[in-house]
C-alpha cells in the first residue's frame, strides 16, 4: 500500500510542511481541509513561528509589514554591508472575494486593523498567518453642517492588559482639527468590544488634538503625537484599553513643530522610537521606560543627512537598535518613486526604490511584524448588534 502525505503521522507531516518556502504556504493550505487546519494547529502554529524566526535571525532579517498603492506586504529587510530588501509575498484572505483595496493599517502584536479605501460602513480586523478575518460594521459621523467626515477617522486596536483571554478592542474618534474647524469642532469617540460585539460612545474633552496619522501599539495600549490646544509644544499621548481612557499628555525629549518629527515607531513592541529632524540634522530617541501616565527617553543617535526631504509628517520609519541604522520609508515626489533611505552613523548606507506609486497621494506605511497564534474570535451567533447612543 502506498503511503501518501496525508497518510503521515501528525508530528511528522508538520515537520515536512513546516519545511515550505514563505512564499509557497498559502498555496499549501488550499490544497486539502487536513493541511489548511494544520496551519490552524497551536502545536504547528507554535514550531513553525518559532522556525521563521530562527531563519530571520540568522539572515541578519527583519520583516515588516509595508502598504503601498492599498495593498499589503510582508517585507524582509536587510541591513548589513549590502542592504537589501525582499518581497516575501502580498498578503492577500483565504478567500479572493474579500480581497480589497486598503487606505490604512493599524498593528497590533500580529494582528492587523485594515481600513478600507472606498467603504468606510466597516472595517476588518485581520490575522494573516492564521488567515482569520472579522469583518465589523461601523456607524457614519455627521459634521453639524451636516458634512459627512469621510476619511477624518483615527483608530487603534488594542486589548485589556487584565484579561487573560486578552479581550480585543478597536477605538474609533473623529479628528476634524485636521480640516481646520477650529470655532466649530465635532469631536466623536467610541470603542468596540469585539466579546460584546457593541460599539460604545465614550465621554471625552480633549484639551488636546492627536497629529499623528497612525498610532503605535505596544502592550496593548496606543500612543500617538499630540499637541496641546492653543500651544506648540508637542508631546505624545496613550489610550489605556483597560480603563478606556486617554492618559495626560508625555512629554517628548524635543521640542518640534508637526513637520518635523515622524509618526512614532515601535521597537520590538517593547519600547517607543521618536525621530526628529532640525535642517541637517536627525536624532531619534527610544523610551526607556513608558506607560500611559509615565514616560523617560535616551538619546539612540544623531546623523547628519543633508538631502533628506524635511517634511517627514507622512513618512514611517523603523530602526535597528544593534547596528544604530533607521530605515525610513519615503515617497519621493520628484522621482515618482517610493523610496528606501537606510541610514547610519556614517550617512546613508543605501537608497532603494520600491517602484512608482499607482497613487502618489498613498505614502507607504511600514510597522514591524511578527505571527501571532491569538485566535479572532468572532460573532456571537452571527447577529448584527446596533451602535449605542
Amino acid at each position: 500500500m502506498t503511503t501518501t502525505m496525508s497518510n503521515l503521522p501528525n508530528d511528522l507531516l508538520e515537520e515536512i510542511v513546516s519545511r515550505v518556502p514563505l512564499k509557497s504556504m498559502r498555496k499549501v493550505r488550499l490544497t486539502c481541509k487536513k493541511w489548511n487546519a494544520l496551519f490552524k494547529s497551536r502545536s504547528f502554529t507554535k514550531m513553525n513561528i518559532g522556525k521563521e524566526e530562527e531563519a530571520s535571525k540568522e539572515l541578519g532579517e527583519t520583516r515588516m509589514i509595508v502598504m503601498m498603492d492599498y495593498n499589503v506586504y510582508l517585507m524582509g529587510i536587510i541591513v548589513n554591508e549590502n542592504p537589501s530588501i525582499e518581497s516575501l509575498g502580498k498578503l492577500t484572505c483565504l478567500h479572493d472575494s474579500e480581497q480589497v483595496k486598503i487606505s490604512q493599517v493599524f498593528h497590533c502584536e500580529g494582528l492587523l486593523l485594515c481600513i478600507l479605501k472606498v467603504d468606510n460602513t466597516k472595517i476588518v480586523v485581520w490575522n494573516p498567518y492564521l488567515g482569520q478575518t472579522r469583518w465589523i460594521q461601523t456607524g457614519k459621523h455627521y459634521h453639524a453642517s451636516g458634512w459627512v467626515t469621510l476619511n477624518v477617522y483615527n483608530y487603534a486596536l488594542g486589548y485589556e492588559n487584565n484579561s487573560e483571554n486578552r479581550s480585543l478592542k478597536i477605538l474609533r474618534f473623529t479628528n476634524d482639527f485636521r480640516y481646520h474647524f477650529p470655532k466649530n469642532v465635532a469631536l466623536w469617540y467610541e470603542i468596540y468590544d469585539f466579546d460584546t460585539d457593541l460599539w460604545t460612545t465614550l465621554d471625552v474633552s480633549p484639551h488636546w488634538r492627536i497629529i499623528s496619522n497612525c498610532g503605535i501599539s505596544l502592550k496593548g495600549n496606543t500612543y500617538w503625537g499630540a499637541v496641546e490646544l492653543n500651544a506648540s509644544a508637542h508631546h505624545i499621548i496613550c489610550f489605556d484599553f483597560t480603563i478606556g481612557r486617554f492618559g495626560p499628555l508625555l512629554p517628548l525629549p524635543f521640542k518640534a513643530w508637526r513637520s518635523d518629527f515622524a509618526p512614532l515607531s515601535s521597537v520590538r513592541e517593547e519600547k517607543i522610537a521618536a525621530l526628529f529632524q532640525a535642517r541637517e540634522k536627525i536624532e531619534i530617541w527610544i523610551t526607556t521606560k513608558i506607560d500611559a501616565k509615565n514616560v523617560s527617553w535616551s538619546k539612540f543617535v544623531t546623523l547628519f543627512i543633508p538631502y533628506l526631504d524635511q517634511n517627514l509628517s507622512y513618512k514611517s520609519f523603523f530602526i535597528d537598535e544593534e547596528k544604530k541604522v533607521v530605515v525610513v520609508f519615503d515617497n519621493e515626489r520628484k522621482v515618482r518613486h517610493n523610496t528606501i533611505f537606510i541610514i547610519g552613523e556614517a550617512g546613508c548606507l543605501r537608497k532603494l526604490e520600491l517602484g512608482e506609486p499607482v497613487d502618489k497621494n498613498c505614502w507607504p506605511l511600514v510597522c514591524s511584524y511578527v505571527p501571532s497564534i491569538v485566535q479572532i474570535k468572532q460573532h456571537n451567533g452571527g447577529q448584527k448588534k446596533k451602535q449605542s447612543d
